[in-house]
């Protein structure tokens, strides 16, 4: 099921192994029958560790989704809730228990906090009397998520806004702990690099844990070279802009949630045998994205305009692969062509499902409104008009366009400009006041507080500088055979995957200047290696770095990032880990207090 987690440099399967053995050892503290109640958001991240065959082995018959209530009746002896630490979940609970003493039953319960166990939420079950009423309260740490042979992510939806907003550093703890537990895995990192205000505080963390568990170092031959931690607010720019990949489309358009996308039901309809219709299909259509695909590891990183010829060309090698058949004279022939067939058969609704989505995604890029947006997104970029009131926004406000479309265009404009100047910024603050209500004016407190959309503080505008050191803009970037990682924007380098590029050769000392210029500190640190251990490396041996972003990474920067690990001279092989996997809309969307729906 997860062979494609170890297909890649680092075997990521160990660390899913070892998330699944932890899941076997408390499902079997709870002997006899059990029922599972699950605080929904977490049964995404769990599939991505184990499926529903790994729960019935120990003895898991049922499962629900937790809501106030009885919980519905099963015949088991344990009923598990499987929560996230927060105070109204706990009500929910104690509502659930409460309910089923008054039946007299005689289930014993019991509670999986996930990722830790938290004193305040037992403390509201002890207020409420109900806390007695459970045998086993433990914490289930999942950290870090394996989600692809090269990507682990957190999970963690409101880190970004916890850090710069609310000021809680709750999710650097998980991070660094995260990170801890990831080196008893695969060894102590010996090189430490970072950029930004929660890097540092990260690094410092994991090096004051790493003091602490000083006598239990395992002798492991480190598996990473390096490990890179970046601040997302480092880089803001980046998941404002349209991610112009495969699966960066499929992800803006459609939204990738835990590995999987949710398509419109009628480019997926099978024909009826000797019917011109088609079936209908009411429910979405639901596909799991990930590299055990042959086809989608071949295409998602692709620029969205050279995927057509991709698609083209596999069809081509298909239909001539069934060709064969008919040169199959032998017995000896026709058994291989047979046992062929599954694979074969497996290609061409794979062939099939990704011509669907392409046609879905061509309808939109071919689009005036695609066409236009993307035009002010890459003015903004190039430095055109950045410090004047932008006249498609005012027409998209006046049309009432989805308001997180807006404020990403909003948003880029100030990142691109250093700030709005006052007057302008009143101007946007005003039109969306009119067009989409007051309650939205705490919205934009916290974009400016993020720094996402301030005023202009000072005359000097550091991005043009910026962009030419680091060369953002590649006015020729090559989108069918690239070149640079500036493909997956259509010729906007990410400034966070540049930052990684450059790292890796020069150094960060050729652009000391630019780094001055970006928030919170840079550093370096190493990291003593457990008593005799020395990694030699082989002749052509590539180094490994493991990227973290801490904020959240679009699948646009996994792409550069995957691009940078192919790239014949580059010498380095990147592994991605995040808070969170986001685009535009899913970010600016966890920073308002009144999102759309």
């Amino acid at each position: 099921m997860a062979a494609h987690l170890s297909s890649g440099r680092v075997n990521l399967n160990i660390l899913r192994e070892a998330a699944r053995k932890e899941l076997r050892v408390f499902l079997d503290k709870c002997a006899g029958s059990k029922a599972i109640v699950w605080d929904e958001y977490l049964t995404g991240p769990f599939g991505l560790i184990a499926q529903y065959s790994l729960l019935k082995e120990h003895e898991v018959e049922k499962m629900f989704t937790l809501k106030s209530g009885r919980v519905p009746p099963a015949d088991v002896k344990n009923v598990i809730f499987f929560v996230r630490p927060r105070l109204e979940l706990m009500d929910i609970i104690v509502d659930n228990v409460f309910s089923e003493d008054k039946l007299h039953s005689s289930r014993d319960f019991h509670i999986l906090f996930v990722p830790r166990r938290s004193l305040l939420c037992e403390q509201r079950l002890k207020e409420q009397g109900v806390l007695g009423s459970f045998v086993n309260i433990e914490e289930y740490i999942l950290d870090l998520i394996p989600c692809d042979s090269d990507l682990l992510s957190m999970e963690y939806e409101s880190a970004f806004r916890e850090c710069y907003l609310e000021n809680d550093q709750t999710s650097l703890y998980h991070t660094a702990k995260g990170l801890i537990n990831l080196q008893a895995l695969y060894g102590t990192i010996p090189q430490i690099y970072g950029k930004g205000e929660c890097a540092r505080h990260v690094a410092n963390m994991m090096l004051r844990m790493k003091r602490e568990f000083a006598g239990s170092q395992n002798q492991i031959l480190p598996v990473f070279d390096s490990l890179l931690l970046l601040d997302r607010n480092v880089d803001l720019l980046t998941p404002l802009a349209t991610q112009l990949t495969y699966e960066g489309l499929i992800d803006e358009i459609y939204g990738i949630t835990n590995g999987y996308v949710k398509l419109p039901p009628e480019k997926f309809a099978e024909k009826k045998q000797g019917e011109g219709s088609k079936d209908l299909l009411t429910e979405r259509k639901k596909l799991q994205l990930n590299s055990a695909e042959e086809l989608y590891a071949e295409i998602r990183d692709k620029n969205f305009n050279a995927v057509g010829a991709a698609l083209s060309k596999k069809a081509k090698i298909i239909s001539a692969a069934f060709e064969e058949r008919h040169n199959a004279k032998t017995v000896v022939e026709i058994k291989q062509f047979v046992s062929q067939l599954p694979h074969m058969q497996a290609a061409r609704s794979s062939l099939a499902n990704h011509t669907s989505i392409a046609e879905l995604i061509k309808e939109i890029t071919t689009s005036e409104a695609f066409f236009d947006n993307l035009t002010v997104e890459q003015e903004f970029m190039t430095g055109i008009d950045t410090d004047k009131v932008n006249t498609y926004i005012e027409d998209r406000i006046a049309q009432k366009e989805k308001l997180t479309k807006i404020l990403r265009l909003m948003c880029m404009q100030s990142v691109c400009n250093n700030g709005l100047k006052q007057k302008v910024l009143d101007y946007y603050k005003r039109e969306i006041f009119q067009a989409y209500g007051y309650e939205h004016m705490l919205t934009l407190n916290n974009l400016e507080k993020m720094g996402l959309f301030k005023p202009q503080t000072s005359s000097r505008n550091n991005y043009p500088t910026i962009r030419k050191t680091l060369k953002l803009w590649m006015e020729d970037a090559n989108e069918q055979n690239p070149n640079d990682i500036s493909y997956v924007y259509s010729g906007y380098a990410p400034l966070s995957i540049r930052l990684t590029q450059l790292l890796a050769r020069p150094g960060w000392r050729s652009i000391e200047e630019v780094l001055k210029m970006l928030p919170g500190p840079h550093f370096e640190e190493r990291q003593q290696l457990p008593g005799g251990l020395h990694k030699k490396r082989h002749q052509g041996e590539n180094r490994t770095t493991l990227v973290f972003f801490l904020g959240g990474v679009t699948y646009a920067e996994i792409a550069a990032l995957r691009f940078l690990s192919q790239m014949e001279d580059g010498g380095m092989e990147y592994v991605i880990a995040t808070t969170k996997l986001i685009n535009g809309t899913s970010w600016i969307g966890s920073l308002m207090d009144h999102p759309e729906h």
